[in-house]
């Protein structure tokens, strides 16, 4: 009974309160992730361009398995890079023709943007962090590779295929 008359009860009472109404606020945002859209997906066939030059490099096809995406070279524009193969690959991947090489693992939603996977480059065949995000109503797929932060790395815009 002592514990209702001290002078600490009115304020417990409010910071009671206080968490209640945050618990409220917060619990509706935290739905699981939505069925994939074409305006918020990377799901489907992007042209990539070199980012230095912008000269288109290819196509590369994107899905999804298990809410997880995944992608490979689905082909590239210069016949000549058509019968190459990832020699310079350090994992499974070495050897391997280009076109249908697995150069997106592992990326998952994270709001907006997909991330926690990684892209390998098969021209140096290093594999850096990945995280992508679809802009432009669906038409354009920034992706973004670095090394351990993204400060330290490098982004390329690729455009829908049609």
């Amino acid at each position: 009974m002592r514990w209702r008359t001290s002078k600490f009860a009115p304020r417990f009472r409010r910071w009671r309160w206080a968490m209640a109404m945050l618990a409220c606020g917060i619990v509706p945002g935290m739905q699981p992730s939505r069925a994939f859209s074409a305006d918020t997906s990377p799901v489907g066939v992007w042209r990539t361009f070199d980012d230095k030059t912008g000269r288109e490099n290819g196509l590369v096809r994107i899905w999804a398995q298990n809410g997880v995406l995944y992608g490979n070279i689905a082909g590239v524009v210069d016949p000549a890079d058509a019968k190459k193969s990832c020699d310079k690959c350090g994992d499974d991947r070495k050897g391997k023709p280009l076109i249908g090489l697995n150069i997106l693992r592992g990326l998952h939603q994270d709001g907006n943007q997909w991330d926690g996977g990684e892209i390998l480059d098969p021209e140096t065949g290093r594999t850096y962090r990945c995280s992508m995000r679809v802009k432009d109503g669906g038409r354009q797929l920034v992706v973004r590779g670095y090394l351990g932060i993204s400060l330290l790395g490098r982004s390329e815009t690729w455009r829908r295929a049609q």
